[in-house]
This record gives C-alpha cells, structure tokens and sequence, in this order.
C-alpha cells in the first residue's frame, strides 16, 4: 500500500459521477511539495474546500493507507484540482507531470482507436462517402444514428449497448468533424490550434494560460491532410499538390491555414485562429482592462457622431494584437440605424448589427480565373449605399479606394499592421498602398493595439495610444496623441487637452465642449453600470446601447434604479 504522502489517490468506489474534462497543468507545479505539506495548511493556504461526494462531505484527513491502491483512481495537483481517468485509451498519471517542461500541459481525455477500429473507420467512412455522393448530401456525410445501424448490421446486434454508443459518437465525430482536434475545437477557452506535423505534439494558445502543449498527436500525415481537404471542400477550394497554400475558415468564422510540403518541408500544417462563440464586446474589453471606460465612451461619441459627423478610425497593432477584436467590438457602438458593410479576405467580423452586409475576396480557380480582390468589392461596395465601410485589413491598392470612400463623405473602420501612430502613417503613404497624404487627412483617429508578453510567458492585450490626425503641416501628416497608456500602473492616461474632431462635432451640432464633456461622462457611467452588472453578451450590449439612441436619460436610470430590467 502506498501512503498518502507519497502518492495521491482516492478509492475508485469513493468517487462516482465525476466529469472527465480537459484539464491545465502549470508547468511550476511541483507535486512532492504540495504532498508533503499538511493538508489543513495547503487547503488553507489554496482556498481549497472538502469535496462533496455521494451528497457526503469527503474529507482527505480521513483517508487511511489502507484506503489506496496502485490501481486506485489517481488525482493530481492543478489550479482546480480536476480528475484524470487512469484506465485504457486515456494517458496514465506518468504522461501527466512535465515539471521541467517550460510549456504547461492541456490535457484531453481523447480515447484512440485500436488497431481493428481504425479498419473499421476507414471501410464505414468509404460506404458513407459512397453514400452521401449518390444522395448529393454536402453538409454532413452521416448522422450518428447512420453509423449506429451500419454498426449493429455488421455486428448483428451483438454489440455492448455502451460500446456501440461510444464508437458511433467517435466515428462520427472522426467523419463529420475533426477528427482528432474536434474537443479542440469545442473549447472556447482556446485562441489558437496548432498541428506541426505527424508524430509531433499538437500545440494550443490558452486565453488565460497562454502557449500550451497538449497530449495530441497525429500518427500519420494522412490525418491531417484528411482535416484541412475537408474543411477546404467546405470554402469550395482546392488543397492539393497544386494548391498547397489553404486560407479558409470553419462555420463559426475561424480562420484556417494549412500547407503541405514542400512548403512546409516537415509535412502538412494545421492552424486555427478561433473565434469565441459569443464574441468580445466592448463591456469584455473594459474588464479585461484592454481599454478603460473613459476611452470607451469617448470613442463611442466619437464613431456614433451624434448623427452629424461619425469618425474614421485605423486600428494598428502587430500581429495577434488584437485589432479585429476590438474593431468588432468598437463595430458593436455603431447607431442601429446605419447601413454596414464589410470587406474582408477571411470573414471574421461578428458585427452584432442588423442591417449589416459581410463581403468575402475570392482566389482566381484552377484556370487563373474569376478573381474578386479587395479593392473589387470596395468599388461594388461604393454602389450598395453603405453609412458605414468595414476593411478588415488594409494591406495592398484597396486603401487608396477605401480613402477615396472617406474623402467623399463615406465614414470607414479598418485594421492595419504598424507599430505606432507615425509608422501607420508611413505606411499608408508608401508602397504598396502609395495613398497621397493629401487624402491622409479624412482619417480622424489611429487606435494603437499591443500585445504585452510577461515573464511567465502570458501575454495580454492592451490599447496604447489614440492619436488624432489632425492635418497636414510642412508636407508632414500631423498627429495629436489623445490618450496613452501608462505600463507602469496599467492605467490609459488623457494626454492631450482638446480634440480636433470633437470640436468640429460640437460646431456642427451646436454644441459647447462642456456639452460634449457631459455626454462622455455619461456615456462612461452606462459603460461603468454594464460593467459593475457584467453586462457583457452581444446581445444584451445591443440591448441596453439600441435603447440608449431612442432615451438616454431613461436607459442611465434603468441602469441605476432597475438594472435586472434588461435582463
């Protein structure tokens, strides 16, 4: 027997109905430190309570040596101290601590398929193709209740009623889904997706963990290639030997990348940016502290315009900074009754709005025609009547179309790589996108957008700089930066005593900056009640901001005196 200070198990019959889910594993845990601790101390040092068992209290100090076996259901130390089954088809407790690694581990109870199963998968998912061509089916091959009578057919019948249940689900979820990656895909704490090859670790970026290294592995090149061909048939594009470069996305709007050798000289790759379900508002970004409330609100009167003069605004940032999250989010301010639309290489705009329209760039086909860039849909877009033009990146000859659109009375969003507000402005003014620097002066606001690493290796987000463009002086663009961020106190500090556009706006309005000052603060104190009631969901910050345009003043005072109103 071992004792309880030298492994960590609870009795099988002590623990029923508990979820098996994927669980975090910090790579500074150091398990025999924790087990040589009094339990009494640790709990209370951890905020750790005794678990309820069988509607029992289950405390560990009554646990005796007797009560543990090798062969008992093992627990390990994380954050939330979650379960591991130790049983065939699951990784066992050895697979589990990495406390050299630098990488956490993410951990996936994923059950692989033995030998005879995977001959089994591959003959079910030749007949249900078959199938699905002869019946012209396109958005699923088969059903689960498809696979489960091909199943008993072929057994007849004589199959455990729990077996038959857990192979249906995982050939289905092989076939129609992603086969192994799909409770990847599934989790909605997950950012990023990573495959690098066969035989290789499948890599995760973790929104609150950061980068992860997770116990999946692809035994074959074949699998992965099978993942992307399916999810490029999906986009109606070819992934092949001639087409090796796969730029898609997935029905939720994930962007996919994937290559094959011998551009990845390794062999094929998988990478999937994922959206969360429920996207990012304005509210999650106030919490998360990527911009404050009084950033928030000013930006708010400044793309809302109070209907006489709405703001153009670039977002730049490097890469993953966060740009067309908070481009989707600021979109989410725009006055209900504008007319959107948004052009986009990769649709990944979720703009909660009504009268939106989402335009998508199209590669030329195998002849090398039918092309749809977009600078294309920009000039179409012109014709469509939009209040509001969207480019979800401006990289290339669309931006001279797109300054044009805002020269003309159109207003505009859209994101851009840059690292600061003067290197926005050097890149818009050189090739490849040579805009005059005339034209320069109908954007009103650069929105700077960092990503910060920390030590541990977590990164967050943060909005570091809102500079106004403010003219032309000298043959020089000129800015006037409005707000910064301070990373001493990881605190948005206003730097700039008056804003240009704002003023225009209270002449245009017949307002006074006082006036104008009052409108911010109030808009701030609604962005500071949602955020006190975590008012978060698209649908309820559609909600609360759609009553704001029609009553103002009532919509503060619900939100004070009846806040659950909204609910």
């Amino acid at each position: 027997m071992k004792s309880f200070k030298d492994k960590t198990h609870f009795p099988k019959n002590s623990i029923n109905n508990l979820d098996y889910e994927n669980f975090l594993i910090p790579h500074n845990h150091n398990l025999n430190d924790h087990i040589n601790e009094d339990y009494n101390d640790y709990k209370e040092d951890n905020n750790f309570n005794d678990y309820m068992i069988d509607g029992e209290e289950f405390n560990y100090s009554n646990l005796n040596d007797d009560d543990f076996s090798d062969s008992d259901f093992s627990i390990n130390w994380i954050d939330d101290l979650k379960f591991i089954e130790e049983d065939e088809g699951y990784l066992n407790k050895d697979n589990i601590f990495r406390e050299n690694n630098l990488l956490p581990f993410y951990m996936v109870n994923h059950k692989s398929f033995s030998p005879d199963e995977e001959i089994l998968l591959e003959n079910i998912r030749s007949q249900l193709v078959d199938l699905a061509i002869s019946s012209k089916q396109t958005k699923e091959i088969a059903k689960v209740q498809d696979i489960k009578n091909i199943l008993k057919e072929k057994f007849n019948e004589n199959m455990d009623i729990n077996y038959l249940e857990d192979l249906s689900l995982r050939i289905y979820e092989n076939i129609n889904g992603y086969g192994l990656i799909n409770p990847l895909i599934l989790d909605d704490d997950l950012e990023e997706i990573m495959v690098i090859g066969s035989n290789k670790p499948v890599y995760v970026y973790h929104r609150n963990h950061g980068m992860m290294e997770t116990n999946l592995i692809f035994d074959r090149d074949v699998d992965i290639i099978r993942i992307i061909d399916s999810i490029a048939r999906s986009n109606n594009r070819r992934f092949d030997s001639e087409s090796p470069i796969f730029d898609g996305r997935l029905k939720d709007g994930s962007r996919v990348n994937g290559t094959l050798p011998p551009i990845s000289a390794d062999g094929p790759t998988l990478t999937i940016r994922k959206f969360k379900q429920d996207s990012y508002t304005i509210i999650d970004l106030i919490n998360s502290n990527t911009l404050d409330s009084t950033l928030a609100s000013f930006l708010w009167l400044a793309i809302d315009g109070l209907g006489v003069k709405s703001s153009n605004i670039l977002i730049s940032g490097g890469t993953s900074s966060g740009k067309t999250t908070t481009l989707n989010a600021l979109a989410g301010l725009i006055n209900p009754k504008e007319r959107i639309i948004s052009i986009e290489d990769t649709l990944e705009l979720q703009i909660p709005h009504k009268h939106t329209i989402r335009m998508e760039t199209r590669l030329a086909n195998i002849e090398g025609k039918g092309e749809l860039n977009m600078d294309d849909l920009l000039k179409n877009a012109l014709r469509q009547r939009p209040d509001r033009i969207i480019v979800g990146e401006v990289r290339g000859s669309e931006a001279i179309t797109l300054f044009t659109a805002l020269n003309t009375g159109h207003s505009g969003f859209g994101t851009l790589h840059a690292n600061n507000g003067r290197e926005t402005i050097s890149r818009l003014v050189n090739p490849p996108m040579n805009v005059p620097k005339i034209m320069i002066t109908s954007l009103d606001f650069i929105l700077m957008q960092k990503r910060i690493y920390l030590p541990n290796g977590m990164v967050y987000r943060r909005v570091t700089e809102l500079s106004e463009v403010v003219g032309l002086g000298e043959g020089n663009i000129q800015l006037n930066e409005l707000f910064r961020w301070n990373p001493s106190y990881d605190k948005f500090e206003k730097v700039g005593i008056s804003s240009k556009s704002l003023e225009i706006l209270a002449s245009m309005k017949g307002l006074t900056k006082a006036e104008i000052d009052f409108e911010i603060n109030k808009r701030k104190s609604v962005f500071d009640l949602m955020a006190k009631n975590n008012y978060r969901s698209n649908k309820l910050v559609s909600k609360i901001l759609e009553s704001y345009y029609i009553n103002s003043d009532k919509v503060l005072d619900d939100l004070i005196q009846r806040p659950n109103c909204f609910i």
